[in-house]
């Protein structure tokens, strides 16, 4: 058995294909297949089922493929150990946020990173939560920045900073004679929202009774119901439904800072309070043998002028 195999079977779990995995570690796919079946053979049992174009892991492989990521990791940190920390800011940091932080954090955070740790290269990612989480996990990414609460054994999260929420609304508005909106003020028009799977949807509704009274109410029952609406792929695409007069929306305060809003067509107002608001956090696993990168990320997040 070698770390190589290892590596192998871990990346086969995560692409579920000979031929893409191999690409992954830069094999051909007969080296691959040969090293997975022989270490299958020397351990007596079949990680995966071949299945014709794919492959499936079983039960058991499953265990022993988080037991290989964990043995993995453990290697990576006793060669950190072993340069007594003399590389942690000259290899790549593979970054990953979610669709509503990425976007107005990585254009501030990039430059100070680089100023910083100019010869750490840095690699980003936006995506789901739930993704950022699983990726995480795998070590495929080595810290996320995600909204509290953001809860996972062997990871570690850490505060950045506290963003409001905002009202978006269309030129010309009748809430924009209000100085500040209340969460029952928002059901005077249709609500634009993200759709599920998004975690700032959640928050909103957690943070916005008068939204989150409405959810569970039929849609065919209710004129209420009827203006929620969660068509929005992107905090993007709803900007563009709210000047189109399609309806409302709220926004974190990041994405509505200028250069994102056009004040020809769109108008911010603040919320009442108490307002609603996130926390934005890095969460990195217990495990990673960098922490100076770590410290480095996370000192540079908290000087950006976001919000």
């Amino acid at each position: 058995m070698t770390l190589t195999e290892l590596r192998y079977i871990v990346t086969l779990s995560q692409e579920n294909h000979f031929g893409r995995a191999a690409e992954k570690c830069f094999v051909s796919q007969p080296t691959l297949s040969v090293a997975v079946k022989k270490l299958e053979d020397e351990l007596g049992v079949a990680l995966f089922e071949r299945r014709k174009g794919r492959v499936i892991i079983t039960d058991l492989g499953q265990r022993l493929v988080e037991q290989a990521r964990e043995i993995l990791d453990q290697v990576s940190i006793f060669k950190d150990m072993a340069q007594e920390g003399k590389h942690q800011l000259n290899t790549s940091l593979k970054l990953g946020a979610i669709y509503t932080i990425g976007p107005y954090l990585f254009p501030h955070l990039m430059p100070l990173l680089a100023r910083s740790a100019p010869e750490m290269p840095l690699y980003i990612e936006e995506n789901y939560t739930s993704v950022l989480r699983k990726k995480l996990k795998q070590c495929e990414l080595d810290a996320i920045i995600v909204a509290l609460p953001f809860e996972e054994p062997d990871i570690v999260t850490l505060p950045l900073y506290d963003e409001p929420f905002v009202v978006l609304l269309p030129k010309g508005h009748q809430l924009a004679a209000q100085a500040e909106i209340t969460s029952s003020m928002l059901l005077e028009d249709n609500v634009l929202m993200l759709g599920p799977g998004h975690c700032f949807r959640d928050q909103v509704l957690e943070a916005c009774a008068d939204l989150k009274d409405i959810v569970t109410l039929p849609a065919t029952d209710s004129p209420d119901r009827r203006k929620l609406i969660t068509e929005g792929s992107s905090l993007e695409t709803i900007r563009h439904m709210v000047a189109s007069r399609l309806g409302i929306s709220v926004l974190p305060k990041s994405a509505a800072m200028a250069g994102f809003i056009d004040e020809t067509l769109l108008e911010i107002r603040p919320f009442a309070a108490p307002v609603p608001s996130r926390t934005v956090a890095l969460a990195w696993r217990v495990t990673f043998p960098r922490p100076k990168a770590v410290d480095i990320l996370s000192r540079a997040a908290k000087q950006c002028r976001v919000i």
